[in-house]
């Protein structure tokens, strides 16, 4: 099941495993939400589904990322 929040990741979420950054939210049936970073959210992934009652995956935000800094952001 994937369903779009109200409200997107920010850079302040962060994973519930390591502390990285969270690109995916999941919300329990008893009202719990879990944040993952790509990471974790891909290693716990098949457990989750079973207990997902929501999935909001911002993980495609990774790819349009720069992997360093242009000549004007130095």
């Amino acid at each position: 099941m994937t369903t779009a929040l109200a409200s997107p990741l920010s850079a302040a979420d962060r994973c519930d495993r390591c502390g990285a950054q969270a690109y995916l939210r999941v919300l329990l049936a008893g009202g719990g939400e879990l944040l993952f970073c790509a990471h974790h959210g891909r290693e716990h992934e098949p457990r989750l589904r079973q207990v997902a009652v929501e999935w909001h995956d911002e993980t495609g935000r990774l790819a349009s990322t720069r992997a360093t800094a242009g000549a004007a952001e130095r």
